[in-house]
């Protein structure tokens, strides 16, 4: 195979919740994703008070990526470390340490590339405007990132604003809608949407005028859908399931508006969003520098006629949901999956690298993409994760593949760094290039270890590509 560019950034990834622990201490605030994970993970799951124990152990951690041969590191700020009320007070032990992460990095040799937001909304913001359905969370979220660009930037360049908003909007308890009746929740759903729109709007305006060089930009879980048949509405359906669940906000983040076909579905069901005379200029002169691409499966749609006992426009399930009227969710026979379910398909990374950039004209990097599964540690001590670097050559392929075809594809950031905490599965899905020896109800000594794939990945960033 060919190498790839000489200044590729071969990177890995993590979020603040996942990895940080330390989920009080120093001035921090409960955030959302704390909240979820003490009252719904249940008693069997870890939850975010230890997690990876990265507060305690970064510059341990930070070693071993120098070790990996990381160029960059892509993680999350936690907006509560910074102001644990979301909007009132800075709290300055917050700020410490990530300048004390960040340092530890630039020494390392490693860029470090922040995402400002990254499904942990500060839980006070909650229990004084629900959350986003208010503006003033938009105000909020502006000067904490502010704060953030002038702390930080000097050496941060590269920001995302948040984290899978399209994922986020989907997941009830990642908006705290967790008394919002069921009457109201598209509504309230489409509300926080739009005020995400319009705080990334914002945020993407600022980081120009304050980080001198700095570049931003939203990060999208992607979604790739293949027809269930040829079928014309199978086709469309297909299409509308991309358009409804990821390019309405790729639209809205890079040309400033609600493409027609997701506006007319807003006004149709009555939950077009409550819009304010200056947030039209506001969106439209924000201008992401590139689109930060989140990949881990691909779907199949049929057309899903609508009826009397189900009307049009009416949602059936969560994550990947089903819309009456437009399409259903299928299996896809032709691939195998995960033991979790995610369909594992290299061949829809490229397609969609390509139709990301067919559309948008923008540089892309990828900043999650990995196997999520059990890791058992074999008599030797060691971690044989042969399956991981299988599925991580594959998708490193198919990336070498979209650059072929013309992609500008900048970076590759897969998920995880090491062994963090899933949100719905805990430590017994596992992702890291690196092991950390808790279960969920047992800490043991965190020890670190790293994994057959440090090592092949370690290579694979020494010679620029794979190797054969």
């Amino acid at each position: 195979m060919e190498k790839f560019n000489p200044d590729f950034l071969w990177g890995a990834s993590s979020s603040a919740f996942q990895i940080e622990g330390g989920w009080n201490e120093d001035g921090k605030g409960e955030s959302v994703a704390d909240y979820n994970s003490f009252v719904h993970a249940g008693p069997e799951q870890a939850d975010t008070k230890v997690a990876s124990d990265f507060y305690h152990h970064y510059r341990e951690d930070i070693s071993l990526m120098k070790e990996l041969g990381l160029k960059v590191y892509r993680f999350s700020i936690a907006w509560s470390r910074i102001i644990p009320d979301g909007d009132g007070q800075v709290n300055q032990k917050g700020i410490d340490f990530y300048n004390k992460v960040i340092d530890c990095l630039i020494e390392n040799g490693i860029e470090p590339f922040v995402t400002l937001y990254h499904f942990d909304l500060p839980l006070a913001l909650v229990e004084k405007y629900n959350g986003w359905e208010n503006r003033s969370c938009i105000s909020a979220f502006r000067r904490y990132a502010q704060i953030c660009f002038k702390e930080f930037g000097d050496r941060v360049k590269n920001w995302q604003v948040i984290n899978e908003q399209n994922l986020m909007v989907r997941v009830d308890e990642r908006l705290n809608m967790y008394n919002v009746e069921a009457k109201n929740k598209e509504r309230v759903r489409a509300q926080m949407d739009y005020n995400m729109f319009v705080a990334s709007a914002c945020v993407m305006q600022d980081c120009h005028k304050i980080v001198p060089n700095g570049k931003i930009g939203p990060a999208i879980s992607s979604t790739m859908t293949y027809p269930a048949s040829t079928k014309p509405l199978d086709v469309w359906a297909a299409k509308m399931n991309d358009n409804f669940k990821t390019n309405y906000a790729l639209e809205m983040y890079c040309y400033g508006q609600y493409p027609g076909y997701y506006s007319n579905y807003l006004k149709r069901v009555g939950i077009f969003p409550s819009m304010q005379d200056h947030d039209e200029q506001v969106l439209r002169d924000a201008r992401p520098d590139f689109i930060a691409v989140n990949y881990y499966r691909t779907l199949v749609a049929s057309y899903l006629p609508s009826d009397a006992n189900h009307p049009f426009g009416t949602r059936k399930n969560d994550v990947d949901f089903d819309l009456y009227g437009y399409f259903k969710i299928e299996k896809n026979t032709n691939l195998s999956a995960t033991e979790y379910g995610a369909q594992i398909d290299p061949m829809g990374l490229r397609i969609v690298l390509n139709e990301y950039y067919r559309q948008f004209r923008l540089p892309m990097i990828i900043t999650e993409n990995g196997l999520g599964t059990p890791d058992i540690m074999a008599k030797d001590g060691k971690i044989h994760d042969q399956y991981r670097i299988k599925y991580l050559a594959d998708h490193i392929r198919a990336c070498y593949d979209a650059i072929q075809d013309g992609v500008k594809l900048i970076g590759y950031c897969p998920w995880s760094v090491m062994d963090l905490l899933s949100s719905h599965q805990g430590f017994k899905k596992r992702y890291g290039f690196i092991y950390v020896t808790r279960t969920d109800n047992d800490l043991k000594d965190l020890r670190r270890i790293p994994k057959d794939s440090f090592y092949w990945y370690q290579k694979v960033i020494a010679n620029n590509g794979l190797v054969n």
